[in-house]
């Protein structure tokens, strides 16, 4: 393994927390354009919030309460859209978030506290804002910039009707960049470079599948990795991503695939079929039983490099699909459930802005709401049982890095061992409607007379005869059970 294709080792220390700049927080500090929607109405599809990089350094002891120790921000370059991926100057922090000086602020007070800043780069397309493509809507195929773009027609229809230019989805606002050009390569990567150099941590990459020329991407890590080693490449691949993950293009992907697998087996039961249906893309998001989910995550972590492994990024929702919550129809049981599994499987776990306190939300602008300030809309004991597993997992590196042993699976309880050199922990899943007599074989692993303790507060348990006895996981509960010394 050579310094270029390491991963970095605070990614699998992190446990990151998602942020739509528009929607997390605002602050009073900071003047605004004054056509902003109230933060408490309904979302559009259009309309700003005024959401800001202020507010969120502000918050960043709320963060750190939380367990958060890494942001992820979606978009936050000069855009004419709320969501950002409309980026028209990739070297200004768009005003409306605070401009270059609220994100260095941010920056600064989040390194000062050791929390790492990961930035979204939308490389695949600009926006009809974006100078050089602009300088084409004006001069046509006079144009100096012609080839940063692929055109294949006078005039553009940059507006109305099918767009006669290579543009994402066939969406006239988002022009595809033409990057074989090598001029379009340099500047791409002069901005990948640049905003690493000034202190980013990394890259979380947009619709990398979209640029067809795998040296791109292995340009992109070898002028990223330049100014900061440990600078994170995460790239959004919904599906399996073994040939994006041999060392020369990222760190990790934003790993879809455990998202659907915790769909499939914490939703049992209480699925919204029609809000999962074509979740990220994905075919089907089938239904598993404690076997099945016991399988493939075994086998999520079997097909990649384990320096990979332990980069990827664990998300159990995000902005481009229905929130968990929503997708198992408001049962926050499965939820708590997911989120402990989350927490203490191998891989950086990534906490959806608001998800902490309940937050819902269906599809696209839904899923994409205001987070409520106002306490009094908070469900607490959701926080506070997140909260737990976030500091457990700091507390204990073998729930970050140590290997995964499914050791039991049958019907809807799971239980797998955690293991770190001598250290060792035992995490039990109820994911059924009754309670779990506990009687599994265990002396393989554990010597009799061995106690545990259940660091979520629930009975203890006792090897004898080889089996995990005296206790039981009630409905939808789990444990983790700690050998006591």
């Amino acid at each position: 393994m050579t310094e270029l294709t390491r991963t970095p080792d605070w990614v699998k220390n992190a446990i990151f927390y998602q942020i739509f700049p528009d929607r997390f927080a605002k602050s009073e500090h900071l003047e605004k354009p004054t056509h902003l929607e109230p933060w408490d109405s309904p979302m559009t599809r259009y309309g700003f919030k005024g959401g800001d990089l202020l507010g969120v350094y502000e918050r960043l002891d709320y963060l750190q309460d939380l367990g958060i120790t890494a942001i992820y921000f979606n978009p936050i370059f000069a855009s004419a859209a709320n969501h950002r991926y409309h980026t028209f100057d990739y070297y200004q922090v768009d005003p409306i978030l605070g401009g270059n000086e609220a994100y260095f602020k941010l920056l600064d007070e989040a390194h000062r506290r050791g929390m790492r800043i990961i930035l979204d780069g939308v490389f695949n397309h600009a926006s009809r804002g974006f100078f050089q493509f602009h300088h084409i809507l004006e001069n046509g195929e006079k144009s100096p910039y012609l080839d940063w773009f692929t055109v294949y027609g006078y005039p553009m229809n940059a507006y109305q009707g099918k767009p006669n230019y290579s543009a994402w989805w066939n969406l006239p606002a988002l022009p595809q960049f033409n990057t074989d050009n090598p001029r379009v390569r340099e500047f791409l990567f002069g901005v990948a470079q640049y905003w690493i150099a000034k202190g980013a941590d990394g890259w979380r990459l947009d619709v990398p599948f979209e640029i067809k020329d795998e040296s791109f991407w292995r340009q992109f890590r070898s002028v990223t990795k330049e100014p900061n080693p440990d600078a994170y490449l995460v790239g959004e691949i919904p599906s399996e991503a073994q040939e994006w993950l041999q060392g020369d293009m990222f760190d990790g992907v934003m790993n879809y695939q455990f998202s659907a697998a915790c769909v499939g087996f914490f939703g049992e039961g209480s699925r919204d079929e029609a809000m999962i249906s074509g979740m990220m893309g994905l075919p089907e998001v089938p239904g598993l039983d404690a076997v099945g989910f016991a399988q493939r995550t075994k086998q999520l972590l079997e097909i990649y490099p384990r320096q990979n492994v332990l980069a990827q990024l664990n998300l159990l929702d995000s902005h481009d699909m229905p929130r968990f919550l929503s997708m198992v129809s408001g049962k926050k049981e499965a939820f708590r459930l997911a989120a402990l599994f989350q927490m203490t499987y191998p891989g950086a776990p990534c906490i959806y802005y608001g998800n902490e306190i309940g937050m819902m939300g269906g599809r696209d602008p839904e899923n994409r709401g205001a987070f409520p300030w106002d306490e009094s809309h908070w469900d607490h004991d959701l926080r506070n049982t997140i909260k737990a597993y976030t500091h457990l997992r700091l507390e204990y590196p073998v729930l970050r890095t140590g290997e995964y042993v499914p050791v039991f699976a049958e019907g809807r309880c799971l239980a797998y061992l955690r293991h770190l050199e001598s250290q060792r922990m035992l995490i039990l899943i109820n994911a059924g409607d009754g309670s779990w007599d506990l009687n599994l074989p265990l002396a393989d692993f554990f010597p009799d007379g061995t106690v545990f303790e259940d660091l979520l507060g629930g009975e203890g348990a006792v090897i004898e005869e080889g089996h995990l006895r005296k206790g039981s996981v009630p409905p939808w509960q789990g444990a983790i059970f700690k050998p006591q010394t």
